[in-house]
Protein backbone atom coordinates (compact mmCIF):
# COMPACT_ATOMS: atom_id res chain seq x y z
CA UNK A 1 0.00 0.00 0.00
CA UNK A 2 1.39 3.57 -1.11
CA UNK A 3 2.72 5.69 1.95
CA UNK A 4 1.02 9.30 2.24
CA UNK A 5 2.91 12.13 3.41
CA UNK A 6 1.50 15.32 3.91
CA UNK A 7 3.95 18.31 4.44
CA UNK A 8 2.42 21.54 6.44
CA UNK A 9 5.06 24.55 5.75
CA UNK A 10 7.51 21.83 4.88
CA UNK A 11 8.46 20.74 1.40
CA UNK A 12 8.62 16.78 1.20
CA UNK A 13 11.98 15.67 -0.34
CA UNK A 14 13.09 12.07 -1.46
CA UNK A 15 15.25 11.69 1.25
CA UNK A 16 12.29 12.02 4.03
CA UNK A 17 9.56 9.94 1.72
CA UNK A 18 13.21 7.36 2.00
CA UNK A 19 13.15 7.15 5.51
CA UNK A 20 9.59 7.11 5.96
CA UNK A 21 9.43 3.62 3.46
CA UNK A 22 12.35 2.74 5.53
CA UNK A 23 11.09 2.93 8.85
CA UNK A 24 7.26 1.48 7.76
CA UNK A 25 8.95 -1.63 5.72
CA UNK A 26 10.74 -2.56 9.30
CA UNK A 27 7.19 -1.90 10.73
CA UNK A 28 6.00 -4.35 8.08
CA UNK A 29 8.21 -7.25 9.38
CA UNK A 30 6.39 -7.86 12.41
CA UNK A 31 3.32 -9.69 10.45
CA UNK A 32 0.76 -7.14 11.00
CA UNK A 33 -0.55 -5.81 7.72
CA UNK A 34 -0.39 -1.95 7.69
CA UNK A 35 -3.85 -0.69 5.31
CA UNK A 36 -3.58 2.49 5.41
CA UNK A 37 -0.92 4.39 6.13
CA UNK A 38 -1.02 8.64 6.75
CA UNK A 39 1.95 11.40 7.68
CA UNK A 40 1.00 14.58 8.61
CA UNK A 41 4.78 16.74 8.91
CA UNK A 42 4.56 20.37 9.87
CA UNK A 43 7.58 22.95 11.40
CA UNK A 44 6.08 24.83 14.19
CA UNK A 45 6.91 28.25 14.53
CA UNK A 46 8.93 27.07 17.57
CA UNK A 47 11.93 25.31 15.40
CA UNK A 48 10.36 22.12 15.90
CA UNK A 49 9.28 19.33 13.62
CA UNK A 50 6.01 17.66 14.51
CA UNK A 51 5.30 14.73 12.80
CA UNK A 52 1.35 12.60 13.39
CA UNK A 53 0.92 9.28 11.95
CA UNK A 54 -2.18 7.38 11.33
CA UNK A 55 -1.91 3.52 10.34
CA UNK A 56 -4.60 1.55 9.72
CA UNK A 57 -4.74 -2.24 10.50
CA UNK A 58 -6.98 -5.66 10.37
CA UNK A 59 -7.64 -4.94 14.76
CA UNK A 60 -8.35 -1.32 14.77
CA UNK A 61 -6.10 1.88 14.36
CA UNK A 62 -2.42 2.85 15.75
CA UNK A 63 -2.20 6.73 16.31
CA UNK A 64 1.96 8.66 16.88
CA UNK A 65 3.09 11.78 17.27
CA UNK A 66 6.44 13.30 17.82
CA UNK A 67 7.81 16.30 17.91
CA UNK A 68 12.23 17.46 18.16
CA UNK A 69 14.18 19.60 17.02
CA UNK A 70 15.29 17.25 13.83
CA UNK A 71 13.22 16.10 11.53
CA UNK A 72 15.15 12.65 11.46
CA UNK A 73 15.13 12.41 14.85
CA UNK A 74 11.07 13.15 15.13
CA UNK A 75 10.36 10.21 12.65
CA UNK A 76 12.95 8.08 14.70
CA UNK A 77 11.05 8.43 17.62
CA UNK A 78 7.57 7.93 15.28
CA UNK A 79 8.76 4.81 14.40
CA UNK A 80 9.38 3.23 18.20
CA UNK A 81 5.96 4.57 19.31
CA UNK A 82 4.22 2.98 16.23
CA UNK A 83 6.58 -0.27 17.05
CA UNK A 84 5.49 -0.08 20.32
CA UNK A 85 2.10 -0.18 19.36
CA UNK A 86 2.17 -2.34 16.75
CA UNK A 87 4.15 -4.98 18.76
CA UNK A 88 0.91 -4.73 21.64
CA UNK A 89 -1.89 -5.28 18.78
CA UNK A 90 0.32 -8.66 17.17
CA UNK A 91 0.55 -10.13 20.90
CA UNK A 92 -2.84 -9.68 22.28
CA UNK A 93 -4.17 -12.96 21.36
CA UNK A 94 -1.38 -14.48 23.09
CA UNK A 95 -1.64 -12.32 26.30
CA UNK A 96 -3.02 -13.85 29.58
CA UNK A 97 -5.68 -12.21 30.31
CA UNK A 98 -6.61 -13.53 26.29
CA UNK A 99 -5.90 -17.21 27.17
CA UNK A 100 -7.81 -16.54 30.80
CA UNK A 101 -10.94 -15.07 29.57
CA UNK A 102 -13.18 -18.68 29.32
CA UNK A 103 -14.29 -19.68 32.32
CA UNK A 104 -13.33 -22.98 33.42
CA UNK A 105 -16.16 -25.49 33.70
CA UNK A 106 -17.59 -26.05 37.05
CA UNK A 107 -17.42 -29.12 38.53
CA UNK A 108 -21.06 -30.92 39.28
CA UNK A 109 -22.53 -30.80 42.74
CA UNK A 110 -22.27 -34.82 43.99
CA UNK A 111 -23.70 -33.99 47.53
CA UNK A 112 -27.35 -35.51 47.62
CA UNK A 113 -30.04 -33.75 50.32
CA UNK A 114 -32.13 -36.16 52.14
CA UNK A 115 -35.94 -35.09 50.69
CA UNK A 116 -37.32 -36.05 54.81
CA UNK A 117 -35.75 -33.94 57.27
CA UNK A 118 -36.76 -34.95 60.83
CA UNK A 119 -37.62 -32.18 63.25
CA UNK A 120 -37.53 -33.03 67.03
CA UNK A 121 -40.41 -30.88 68.86
CA UNK A 122 -39.26 -30.35 72.33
Amino acid sequence: MTLEITGKNIDITPAIRERFEFKFNKLEKLQVPLIKKHIMISKEPSKLFKIEASVSIAGGQLVASAEHEDLFGAITDLYQKLDRQLKKQAHKPNSRRASHSEKPAQAEDTTEYDDEVEFDEA
